[in-house]
């Protein structure tokens, strides 16, 4: 008998066992349109209360929020420096002053509340959670960008991005 025309996974070996076929698993159970909507809704309560909270507690006023320390130890302002404050005046709608106090910040919260939506719309229809799936060259990019909001908001000609 040749090599060509034996079947190697062939039942007629004296040590071959009978295998049947597995049954299909059962469908998972549908999740109720609630269970859907809480991971997202619990995240944009979280965001809400935390906002909530920053409208509240002026960050302008001193002392009831700590110092920056590398604005503290070194003067030069990092990428989040007036982060609290751009909050506090996004939350009472001053778009304008929000943006002067860190306009990284307020791009920050536009992509957070696109996700939002983004990811509130899915849940709703029962779709996969959004995922953030950038490559090496946009994490590159971004970093880039943030360095440059640094270093400009630090110079004497980008006063206007410093808080």
């Amino acid at each position: 008998m040749s090599g060509e025309n034996q079947r190697v996974d062939a039942p007629h070996s004296p040590y071959a066992v009978p295998t049947a076929p597995l049954p299909p698993a059962p469908p998972a159970p549908p999740r109720s349109r609630l269970r859907r909507l809480a991971p997202p809704g619990l995240t944009l309560a979280a965001a809400g209360l935390a906002f909530a909270y920053v409208g509240t507690v002026d960050p302008n006023e001193p002392g009831h929020y700590p110092v920056c320390p590398l604005f503290r130890l070194t003067g030069i302002l990092c990428p989040g420096c007036g982060g609290l404050r751009s909050a506090h005046a996004f939350a009472h709608g001053d778009l304008i002053t929000a943006l002067g106090a860190n306009a990284l910040a307020v791009a920050g919260y536009f992509v957070f509340a696109g996700f939002m939506v983004l990811w509130l719309v899915r849940a709703g229809r029962g779709g996969p959670t959004p995922r953030f799936s950038l490559r090496r060259p946009h994490w590159w990019i971004i970093g880039v960008l943030a360095l440059v909001f640094v270093v400009v908001r630090n110079l004497p000609f980008g006063t206007a991005l410093a808080p």
